[in-house]
């Protein structure tokens, strides 16, 4: 076991992996999408949660996930959201609203593990990722995006290629109405990007999501991985994470007393390690457990360096007289 750890130790990138709808924006971001286009999200979503009764009714059966980002294109090819590019959707990132603190605190917590002295001589360093069934480009266009070292969503195409288009030798041309799904997040989709951001996949592309690593040869071990989200849809991340040795984090919107409530039936289900308000300011709870974490596995990290053996033995609890 010790020589496990001892190993792992020697990981020196340390990765907090973020939720994006209600872990760092109070709502969802087709809000501001639908907005613009005046169409009524309440009603939206009750279509969206009918459809799979729906085609159930004829023998077809849906992914509950999925649907919403079919629906979506249902409405662009129905007119209803007519125009809407790629690039529409990253402009729409502009207007997204976050909550307290963001996104600045993104940047003052890598300064926070950057810039100290320590880490600096051991070279640990912290990389945020946003994992999230949301959509890519309004992540991309919105003002977190120059704080992040990778984003994860849902993706679209907007002009298919055509059968033949290798014999035709058909190069893809960007524009026009998007049409397809190109890649999809759901719950447990996001799995499989935090193995991906484990692994090492997202920097290396000649590493596949398939490919036998050691633990100690992946680019961040889980044990380096903090998840922060809002709720039970991410109770499969919230679960590798902790198998993993990691930490995951559950947030909630102070006005919601039903929301607080669900954290903390997850914390008594053990599906989460701690869970405070979706506030980002400085003082606030879930900024200083986030720095307490942090300092934890970057001592750890540090250690390990230092002595591996050491490394392997947990510190003592002594009697603390004041700050």
């Amino acid at each position: 076991m010790s020589k496990k750890r001892a190993a792992i130790g020697h990981e020196n990138i340390v990765a907090c992996i973020w939720d994006f709808d209600k872990t760092l924006i109070p709502g969802y971001m087709q809000e501001v999408l639908f907005k613009e286009y005046g169409i009524n999200l309440k009603k939206f979503w009750q279509e969206v949660n009918a459809l799979p009764e729906a085609y159930a009714r004829h023998g077809i059966s849906v992914s509950a996930d999925s649907i919403a980002i079919n629906h979506m294109l249902t409405y662009v090819k129905a007119g209803l959201l007519h125009g809407l590019t790629n690039e529409k959707l990253f402009k729409i990132g502009s207007e997204i609203k976050f909550f307290d603190g963001l996104p600045e605190f993104l940047g003052k917590i890598k300064d926070f593990v950057n810039g100290d002295e320590r880490n600096q001589k051991y070279k640990i360093t912290l990389e945020h990722y946003i994992v999230s069934n949301g959509l890519a480009e309004v992540i991309r266009g919105s003002s977190i995006a120059p704080y992040v070292d990778g984003i994860y969503a849902c993706e679209f195409i907007e002009n298919p290629l055509p059968p033949n288009f290798l014999d035709d030798q058909v190069e893809y041309e960007s524009g026009g109405e998007i049409q397809q799904i190109g890649r999809f997040i759901d719950n447990t989709q996001k799995t499989r990007c935090i193995f991906e951001i484990n692994k090492g996949c997202n920097k290396d592309p000649g590493i596949s999501i398939n490919s036998a690593i050691d633990c100690v040869d992946r680019r961040i071990a889980m044990p380096n991985m903090i998840y922060i989200a809002d709720g039970p849809s991410d109770v499969p991340a919230f679960t590798v994470i902790r198998h993993g040795g990691g930490y995951a984090y559950a947030v909630y919107n102070e006005n919601s007393d039903a929301e607080f409530e669900q954290n903390d039936n997850m914390l008594a289900d053990r599906r989460i390690d701690a869970y405070g308000p979706a506030n980002y300011r400085d003082d606030s709870q879930t900024v200083r457990w986030i720095k307490m974490k942090l300092t934890q596995i970057c001592n750890r990290i540090a250690h390990g360096m230092d002595d591996p053996v050491k490394s392997a033995i947990g510190t003592p609890p002594v009697h603390i007289h004041g700050d």
